[in-house]
């Protein structure tokens, strides 16, 4: 039988789901059973979900969690994540209560700056590329005039606008870089708007367009936190502590494979709280790897020092993020997590978004140069692997007191599992 249709977008959506159950699954009523499990009842709810996505056949749900306990700039927060990965919620919860009671964070917001660029290939003179440019640069500001007005009168709109020659790079190669401020929006379609009404005013013939795009590589829209404290405060042994964490940061920082592990993690608490307030992801990792292989190879985003009995630990990172338009008006959850976060502009929303990896890498890090990664790590997995043994509540609660001072290993659980079902336990 093929597998290739025409028309699938037209089905209806049980249409598409019964094509799907009966071409590619052995056992069809389960899986249709599984993606309707996780429909939502409230149908107006579900139509929401179903309309921002083509060929939508159920619902992909992560658990939507809460860290408490954090204080940015001298304000209290409690951050919404949304993340399947057992121990980020718990170890920013952990962290965040740690700081609380040495001063909190302190975030800022360094500068805002997005980039969009217009592609072409040129054949002829650099030299009458420029002057064609500066002779119609004004008019192509004119042209986007409609496109910028709303966005003007909030204060963005933008703000620069040069003809780079990039054909040492790749012959005939050249781009018109613009610079944008869009204020509480991350602004992509408002970019790309802009970016396609420049790239028609400055057709001529010779002038080959490529393509007119924003670029997620933000290395001015910028935000830094940072924590720090007396050795003395970091507890018991706390010059030791910080001498093994600040050579971590340094392994991380000359080492690309720790690097790529190391920001990972910072990832973990980063991610999270994008997508629970309905931002992208996607653009926010790829920008952020971008920014860690800034300087020709790939470095910690993190960074630590410890001068006159003080330890400092702090992220530089670009987060271009927005509080209006998108999913941060659509979709149910996204909204309850701003109003969580009460209602923060998208500078405050960078600084709680930078906090949130901060205090995840400092979690990994601690774990690391102490006990170990694995010892937390694998008590919060230990839920999740009584879940695919099919334990009973009872069976549960009975392991988890059983690995209290054990090492946890999913070889380990299964044969105390076992076990405890033939009774020897």
């Amino acid at each position: 039988m093929t597998k290739i249709i025409s028309g699938f977008s037209k089905f209806t959506k049980q249409e598409k789901i019964n094509w799907i159950a009966s071409t590619f699954f052995t056992h069809g009523d389960e899986a249709i059973s599984i993606l309707q499990k996780y429909w939502n009842d409230d149908q107006g709810l579900q139509q929401l979900h179903d309309e921002f996505i083509e060929n939508t056949v159920s619902n992909f749900y992560v658990p939507y969690g809460v860290a408490p306990n954090f204080i940015i700039n001298g304000k209290t927060y409690a951050i919404p994540m949304a993340v399947e990965e057992s121990s980020v919620v718990a170890a920013a919860s952990l962290v965040a209560k740690f700081w609380s009671s040495r001063g909190g964070f302190n975030a800022t917001v360094i500068s805002t700056t997005k980039i969009g660029q217009v592609h072409f290939m040129y054949e002829g003179d650099f030299t009458e590329l420029n002057a064609y440019f500066q002779d119609v640069r004004s008019e192509l500001f004119r042209a986007t005039e409609t496109i910028t007005k709303n966005m003007r009168k909030r204060g963005g709109g933008i703000l620069n606008m040069e003809l780079r020659n990039k054909s040492d790079k790749l012959d005939n190669y050249y781009q018109i870089h613009v610079t944008f401020e869009t204020k509480d929006s991350m602004g992509a379609n408002f970019i790309n708007s802009c970016l396609e009404a420049i790239a028609h005013r400055f057709k001529k013939e010779g002038i080959e367009i490529v393509m007119s795009i924003l670029s997620n590589y933000i290395p001015e829209c910028l935000v830094r936190a940072e924590v720090s404290c007396t050795l003395d405060e970091l507890g018991d042994n706390g010059a030791e502590f910080a001498r093994k964490f600040q050579q971590a940061v340094q392994i991380a920082n000359v080492e690309p494979h720790r690097a790529v592990t190391h920001n990972k993690g910072i990832m973990n608490g980063i991610d999270a709280v994008v997508l629970a307030t309905g931002n992208d992801f996607r653009a926010i990792e790829a920008g952020a790897h971008a920014f860690a292989a800034k300087n020709g190879q790939y470095q910690s985003l993190t960074h630590c020092e410890i001068h006159n009995n003080v330890f400092k630990f702090w992220i530089e990172i670009p987060l271009a993020l927005g509080t209006v338009g998108g999913l941060t008006a659509l979709h149910p959850l996204a909204k309850l997590s701003l109003e969580l976060l009460q209602k923060p502009s998208a500078k405050e929303l960078m600084q709680i978004v930078a906090v949130a990896g901060l205090a995840q890498n400092f979690a990994a890090l601690r774990a690391l140069v102490t006990t170990g990664i694995q010892e937390g790590h694998m008590k919060m997995h230990l839920q999740n692997i009584l879940n695919q043994l099919g334990a009973s509540e009872n069976e549960k609660q009975q392991l988890i007191m059983y690995f209290n001072k054990r090492p946890v290993s999913h070889s380990g659980v299964v044969e105390a599992f076992e076990k405890m079902k033939s009774q020897k336990i």
